[in-house]
């Protein structure tokens, strides 16, 4: 048989007990007091088992078990639960952070490319792009009637105050670089014309020769070319536009070929009649000059359709 000290320890009268025993008895006692309290506890639902009990005392020195109210007050599902929401919480907030630094990412990226567009732009600036039509308030060639020494100025009066600021402003606008299939060369055997044909009809251009105005067609395309020239100063080079006649030809000519147009219709309009310089469907070619000669208050017209 097995020796119980605590056994032994009951059977003597507590004056006979060492202290020792006296505590060993105390322990036992409050342990077997502590498992009655927690059996009714169970019993009446208040503490649900989640692990088994500890074993008995096996030594003197074994820690004392929390009672069952402090077990109770700290239940480890409520604990789990909050760590799980804690823990969601915490994953949301990574992923919008990661989704937050993408964004950030590919907004430089794009905020980079436009700078890098910019910069190619300012280091290469493309070549000047043609004046729309729309944008002329009266028509090319308007000038002073010469003096007696040949003398002559724009003549500004032509244009309505309110456009001034306009065409000055349009004064300096850049020439295109010049093309293969630009025109050249002008002839209208009718009139004996034969000249060389210059990009814009600024005031400086029409002293060189016949003036494209800018933005209009090329030879042979769809659309209208607009050319004009004085009449009576530089070389005098649309003076007898007036001669021409349905069936002449305007011959055009390019670094490549020549394309002949045949005169239509011609017509006298005032200064500011612009709408005779928009474009059209098939290619015509529109020749405009100041008139009458050496009074210059209106300007002549001549419209060509291409030869088939």
């Amino acid at each position: 048989m097995r020796y119980n000290p605590f056994a032994m320890a009951r059977k003597k009268a507590p004056e006979d007990l060492s202290v020792e025993e006296l505590r060993r008895l105390l322990v036992e006692k409050r342990r077997g007091a502590r498992k009655e309290r927690l059996e009714h506890y169970r019993r009446t639902g208040r503490v649900v088992a989640l692990a088994p009990d500890l074993p008995d005392l096996k030594e003197e020195s074994a820690p004392v078990v929390d009672t069952p109210e402090e077990t109770a007050s700290q239940p480890p599902v409520a604990v789990t639960k909050r760590r799980r929401v804690m823990d969601r919480v915490l994953l949301a907030v990574e992923v919008l952070a990661v989704v937050g630094l993408i964004g950030v990412i590919i907004n430089g990226l794009g905020l980079l490319r436009d700078l890098n567009r910019e910069v190619a732009q300012a280091l290469n600036p493309a070549t000047a792009t043609p004046t729309p039509l729309v944008m002329a308030v009266v028509l090319p060639s308007g000038h002073k009637p010469p003096d007696a020494q040949g003398n002559t100025a724009p003549n500004e009066e032509e244009i309505p105050e309110h456009l001034r600021p306009m065409v000055q402003s349009l004064a300096n606008v850049p020439i295109p670089t010049a093309a293969p299939d630009q025109a050249i060369r002008i002839q209208i055997p009718t009139i004996k014309v034969d000249a060389p044909v210059v990009q814009g009809d600024g005031w400086e251009q029409l002293k060189k020769g016949v003036a494209q105005h800018i933005g209009s067609s090329n030879p042979g395309q769809d659309g209208n070319i607009v050319l004009s020239a004085h009449n009576d100063v530089y070389g005098e080079l649309f003076r007898y536009l007036d001669k021409l006649a349905p069936g002449d030809q305007v011959i055009l000519y390019t670094q490549q070929r020549q394309y002949t147009y045949i005169v239509d219709r011609t017509a006298l309009v005032e200064p500011t009649a612009v709408e005779v310089m928009a474009s059209t469907g098939g290619p015509t070619v529109t020749l405009i000059s100041c008139y009458p000669y050496l009074v210059d208050k209106q300007r002549i017209v001549v419209f060509a359709r291409l030869q088939n």
